[in-house]
């Protein structure tokens, strides 16, 4: 089959639309912008609405014929070597549940890097899955996980032979990769698949000097976030497929059981229109912008009081196998505040915002949507921070744990634990009983205190301290963490 990418059938048909000039009795009710809120579409514009169609019956036939989709998933299959590609139109947050829900089912085990995302951790809890956690490495100097090691994977699997497969995040959200060709030739061995959650990954495939990337790697199953590193609206997510160890028709099935009925167009043109952006230009888009990252690090790390992690920080004996430069992780503890004060007075001061934020680092990401000129901005913000530092006042301190006190041990399903009778406690009586809920520093958004896990004092100690300093906790029940949602006692 001979394939274009010149084409973008999601954009194309939505072109034709407009060209028809096609009247719609169908939803959605704003009509092609006619009946939206005048102040809604002055601040968003026709636009919007105008790409706001339904999938069938608008932007294809009530059957659809035209296979737009399909032909839009094929295209992006073949831009990024894989052998099926679904869209999700509502984030990976979705593509991670339907490709473990294709590989184990309820009170089936999966091997889980402990450092996943908690859409990783919701899917256990509506999977009924058992998690078998592998560790991560922990660098204790710099309190920072990375991706677990194919040895770890292999000594799981020698303790669990009946698992059904394996998930591993890389890249993590702090840029540190796993050997993801080592870790799948270890689940192959066993016949089983790897699931790979490189959210923060849809640019690798597309420059040599970038890390290796999933389906190049040999993972079955791959989930990417459009959004994050590429040029896609949020929401925006593919999940892609190859081997014959999860049938296609069995994977699509199970994205059908958590998608929505009524998919938004925008964001597939969205990922339609990246793909077709990156099949023609992504080594040039990304070479560039590799470019761009060094110059910035290096312009970062002249500025006293700020370091970039970088490879030697993040990769060694025990440490991550790859590193991505792209999340541009600034480590300003030489400052003596913490990434929380940093992010807020950059924000406030100088309408700069930062994405990852911890208790001494804050992330600035370079993608190939930014130039010289955002780049000059970051450096200048970067500097009057350092300036105004001294004024911020003493960082308040997070009780970090060691590795060994930041596990807990998994003593129920989450599944159970979040659906048993539960009851609320204060968190000073905590330590001892069992989570019945989650409870994740945000972003990265990798939970602390997981539905099922024993809670232990230092846990709670760094949960504590760390929403004292200006942690963000979205999900647990009491948001000022007075309370936990324990198991009742007669559950446990």
């Amino acid at each position: 089959m001979t394939v274009d990418h010149n084409r973008a059938p999601v954009l194309e048909a939505l072109e034709d639309y407009r060209r028809r000039g096609r009247l719609s009795f169908t939803p959605p009710g704003h009509k092609q912008a006619r009946g939206a809120d005048p102040a809604v579409r002055d601040v968003l514009g026709d636009a919007v609405f105008l790409g706001d169609v339904l999938a069938s019956g608008g932007l294809d036939d009530r059957l659809t014929r035209g296979r737009v989709l399909q032909r839009a998933q094929e295209l992006m299959a073949d831009a990024v070597h894989a052998d099926h590609t679904f869209f999700s139109t509502c984030g990976s947050s979705l593509s991670v549940k339907a490709a473990m829900l294709a590989v184990a089912g309820p009170h089936e085990k999966l091997l889980i890097g402990r450092d996943a995302h908690k859409s990783v951790v919701s899917g256990l809890i509506l999977s009924g899955i058992e998690p078998v956690w592998v560790e991560p490495r922990w660098d204790t100097d710099r309190h920072i996980a990375h991706p677990p090691s194919a040895e770890e994977y292999a000594r799981a699997f020698a303790a669990h032979p009946d698992a059904k497969g394996a998930l591993v995040t890389s890249p993590t959200p702090y840029g540190a990769c796993a050997d993801l060709r080592a870790i799948a030739e270890v689940c192959h061995r066993r016949s089983v698949p790897l699931i790979v959650d490189e959210a923060w990954g849809a640019h690798l495939p597309f420059h040599p000097d970038l890390p290796s990337w999933a389906m190049d790697a040999g993972a079955d199953i791959c989930v990417t976030s459009i959004h994050k590193m590429g040029s896609g609206l949020e929401q925006g997510s593919v999940f892609h497929l190859q081997g014959d160890l999860v049938p296609p028709k069995l994977l699509g099935m199970r994205a059908d059981l958590l998608g929505t009925t009524s998919p938004s167009v925008l964001i597939i043109a969205g990922l339609d229109g990246w793909r077709r952006q990156m099949a023609l230009r992504g080594k040039d888009l990304m070479g560039a912008t590799l470019e761009l990252a060094h110059d910035v690090r290096a312009a970062v790390e002249e500025i006293d009081g700020l370091h970039v992690n970088d490879r030697a920080d993040f990769c060694g004996p025990g440490l991550a196998d790859d590193f991505d430069p792209l999340p541009g992780v600034i480590d300003i503890s030489g400052l003596g505040i913490t990434g929380f004060q940093a992010a807020d007075w950059l924000r406030e001061h100088r309408g700069v915002d930062a994405h990852l934020t911890d208790h001494r680092r804050i992330g600035a990401q370079i993608t190939h949507g930014d130039d010289r000129e955002t780049a000059g901005e970051l450096i200048a913000a970067l500097k009057d921070l350092v300036r105004a530092a001294p004024g911020l006042g003493s960082a308040p301190r997070v009780d970090v744990p060691s590795p060994s006190e930041l596990r807990m041990e998994q003593a129920h399903l989450p599944r159970d634990a979040f659906f048993g009778p539960t009851e609320d406690v204060p968190v000073s009586r905590a330590a001892g009983r069992v989570a019945a809920e989650m409870i994740t520093p945000y972003p990265p958004g990798i939970p602390a205190v997981l539905p099922g896990e024993l809670l232990t004092e230092p846990v709670l100690r760094y949960l504590r301290t760390g929403l004292a300093a200006g942690m963000h906790l979205p999900d647990p029940s009491d948001p000022e963490l007075d309370t936990i949602r324990v198991m009742a006692r007669r559950a446990e």
